[in-house]
């Protein structure tokens, strides 16, 4: 009885932190990245809450070294000087105050946590907070740590180590970032100190930056040690904190994914990769019909998913040939794809326009960050892409939480690259990346009525600003969709119903709608 009570007690522990805890009715996170957070506060109260967004990944909030011999790259933040929380995104009051905001409007935050290195070595060694370091004997007395909480003897991780060397890939330094030993006492405490302060300050949860380059046994211990979320943010009684680890793998590695999945969640990779070559034309749309776990992912429970993140967008991490803001079409169309797809829980990326793949975000000639200033026409400028403020990825938000935990059915394809299928009763999408017009009789699963593609437009009052797609009785719908279309795809759900249109005319390259 003793040994099924501790079985119970280690998959309750399991499943506890795989829950985002978001908002009801809310499904996708996105990453604001090198945003302040001032203006992620406001952010929450004029778009992300109203439209349905779930929660927000930050850069990390704990104070780090200022390397103005890059001329500040967006790498800096992951060189940590201290748990202080001061960065150039702002001061531990405007952190707090931005939480709470948030969560007023049911959009939960999750911190980028630092915790398996701190700094490389530079001839700089100021943190944003004025913290000072003394590299050569591992000195930091802003924590404070000494040589003792770090893993000796000190080594620097080598490629092959990947492949045979899970202790060297594990004890020793990522690109030269001094590697704290998370096995002591002391080190354990401070970073569940860290983690706790910023619990109470209402955060949700946490994404774990280099997972894999921790012992699974050191970070069980550090993740039971965390206090549970605080009601007073709206959380439910005994809510456990949002974890989700960085583990890159790909297959044929040493450390496999698999060691981390019983912790909490882990980021997916495969996923925006294989995404990325079906929308690119390198796979076939119509195979996605089995996508999921057949494809070699995670079970979608244990999987936080995503097309691009801050590191594989400019070449790092894992996967080739990843689709960004840079090449817009396709991009929208895989991200429509995961987030009309139940599986996992999906991240969307914002990004700050870069050509140099080091450059940190818009900033001033004194290297303070530059706020996103919002367009007439909803869009960001002074630097930043925001490529959440894209109607075709915020309205994709919102058919995801009408789609709810409705699973695939009605699944259509013409052998090649169209498909469409329906998300219960609630919603239907359909997408086009042949090089030939889509012209087919679908069922939609949705009752009779006019609906607004979410897609080409949204819904305006009693009318639609884009496509109208109209349902029969028998849930059949006409669907259109050309090779050349600005978007390669079109959208319904049961949210997106028009009422009061007398005529309609639609065409692939004309749409008139008059009441």
């Amino acid at each position: 009885m003793f040994r099924f009570i501790l079985l119970l007690t280690a998959v309750a522990s399991c499943f506890a932190y795989k829950d985002p805890q978001f908002a009801s009715g809310r499904t996708t996170m996105v990453h604001l990245f090198e945003w302040k957070w001032d203006d992620i506060a406001a952010e929450c109260e004029r778009f992300l809450g109203p439209k349905g967004f779930g929660g927000i990944q930050i850069s990390p909030p704990n104070e780090n070294l200022v390397i103005w011999s890059r001329n500040r790259p967006w790498w800096e933040r992951y060189q940590p000087m201290s748990y202080r929380l001061v960065t150039r995104s702002g001061n531990e009051q405007q952190f707090a105050n931005m939480v709470r905001r948030c969560n007023n409007v049911g959009v939960r935050i999750y911190v980028d946590a630092i915790i398996n290195h701190m700094t490389g070595t530079w001839n700089e060694n100021v943190g944003t907070g004025g913290s000072t370091a003394n590299f050569g004997n591992w000195d930091y007395p802003g924590v404070p740590y000494s040589r003792n909480d770090f893993n000796w003897p000190q080594c620097e991780i080598q490629g092959s180590d990947y492949g045979n060397n899970a202790e060297r890939v594990r004890n020793c330094e990522l690109s030269g970032l001094k590697d704290l030993n998370q096995g002591t006492e002391y080190v354990r405490n401070m970073i569940v100190n860290y983690m706790n302060h910023l619990i109470d300050l209402g955060v949700a949860g946490f994404r774990i930056d280099a997972a894999k380059h921790m012992w699974p046994g050191d970070l069980r211990v550090i993740y039971d040690r965390l206090r549970n979320l605080d009601p007073s943010h709206g959380f439910a009684s005994g809510a456990r904190p949002y974890i989700y680890q960085e583990v890159i793998d790909l297959g044929g590695e040493v450390i496999s994914r698999d060691e981390y999945t019983p912790l909490a969640a882990v980021t997916e990779f495969k996923f925006g990769m294989e995404l990325s070559r079906a929308f690119t034309s390198g796979n076939q749309l119509r195979w996605l019909v089995n996508w999921g776990p057949t494809w070699g992912l995670l079970v979608s429970g244990d999987a936080l998913t995503f097309i691009d993140n801050h590191d594989n967008q400019r070449g790092h991490g894992a996967g080739g040939n990843i689709l960004t803001y840079k090449q817009s079409r396709p991009y929208k169309a895989a991200i429509a794809f995961m987030l009309a797809h139940p599986y996992g829980v999906p991240q969307l990326m914002s990004s700050f326009d870069f050509h140099d793949t080091e450059a940190g975000p818009p900033m001033d000639s004194s290297g303070n960050i530059v706020s996103p200033s919002i367009n007439s026409d909803n869009t960001c400028g002074n630097g930043w892409i925001c490529e959440h403020r894209w109607r075709q990825i915020f309205q994709m938000v919102a058919f995801r939480n009408v789609a709810g935990s409705t699973g695939i059915n009605d699944w259509w394809d013409n052998g090649s690259n169209q498909i469409a299928f329906c998300r219960g009763g609630q919603a239907f999408i359909a997408f086009n990346n042949d090089n030939w017009d889509l012209n087919q009789t679908l069922q939609t699963c949705l009752p009779a009525g006019n609906y607004c593609d979410v897609i080409s437009g949204e819904k305006q009052g009693s009318g639609c600003s884009g496509k109208v797609v109209t349902v029969g009785s028998d849930g059949r719908a006409h669907i259109s969709i050309g090779a050349n279309e600005y978007d390669m795809m079109l959208a319904i759900h049961q949210g997106s119903e028009k009422i009061k249109y007398s005529l309609v005319t639609v065409s692939s390259s004309h749409i008139v709608n008059k009441q």
